[in-house]
């Protein structure tokens, strides 16, 4: 038997990741490039998509709105071919259901399950047969809470519920779901703002490991996904057990 380490398995690939031009999505590129494929990200930010590119010798960097389907059909048009994608996008759209502002809230699904069923949609058969796809879903999904957050925990659960489904729609290529806990990434400051620091001693508190995650951490469980070629309808957590607390 021959001792291989997983991510060698993506050698000479092509990855896209949708939502890669920061935190998680940024640091699985990253490796993938390490472990030898060759990585496209698409952000929201055709300036910011580009620098992360060039920065760190990607294969390409493209944008679009992935709440806009047109945006998507027009970013992907040269994409020929892909091996691994990563759908990674999603902001911290929350609100009281009784309160807020409604489309805020519909971004929870439209940059999560729509945003991955145009992606899908546009690749169309340039997605390789024996594909992996990797969505995300968080915390939420195993925790919800009282704080506004009742629509995005929905949108996670669906994240899951949509793989394991599709796992099956779409076999044999893979599907599987990433589900991270506290992950120190920019996202988290974005949410909370001047509260960050303080939200964060709490979490070092009460978390299992006394301390968050990181984008590495994150990151290294997007390529197991895509290159372990057996493991097919799964989330994968990655909260350090916050979810049992």
């Amino acid at each position: 038997m021959t001792n291989q380490f997983p991510s060698s398995q993506i050698e000479g690939q092509k990855v896209l990741i949708v939502g890669g031009t920061s935190g998680i999505g940024l640091s699985a590129a990253i490796q993938a490039k390490a472990a030898g494929a060759e990585v496209t990200v698409l952000g929201s930010d055709p300036a910011r998509a580009a620098q992360v590119a060039a920065e760190h010798g990607l294969t390409g960097g493209l944008s679009a709105d992935v709440t806009r389907p047109e945006t998507i059909e027009v970013a992907l048009r040269g994409v020929a071919h892909v091996d691994h994608l990563v759908l990674l996008a999603g902001s911290f759209a929350v609100g009281k259901v009784l309160e807020a502002d409604l489309l805020r809230l519909h971004r929870a699904f439209d940059e999560r399950v729509w945003a991955a069923v145009h992606v899908l949609r546009a690749l169309g058969e340039r997605l390789a047969p024996d594909a992996s796809i990797t969505f995300i879903s968080g915390a939420l999904s195993d925790r919800p809470n009282g704080y506004g957050t009742a629509v995005l925990a929905a949108a996670s659960s669906a994240m899951e519920s949509l793989a394991r489904g599709l796992a099956l729609e779409l076999a044999p290529r893979r599907v599987n779901t990433l589900s991270p806990g506290p992950i120190d990434t920019p996202l988290l400051g974005k949410a909370l703002g001047d509260g960050r620091d303080s939200y964060v001693a709490q979490l070092r508190q009460t978390l299992p490991l006394h301390r968050l995650g990181t984008p590495d951490e994150a990151g290294a469980a997007v390529v197991f996904l895509m290159a372990n070629g057996f493991i097919n309808g799964a989330t994968l957590n990655i909260d350090g057990g916050s979810r049992l607390v």
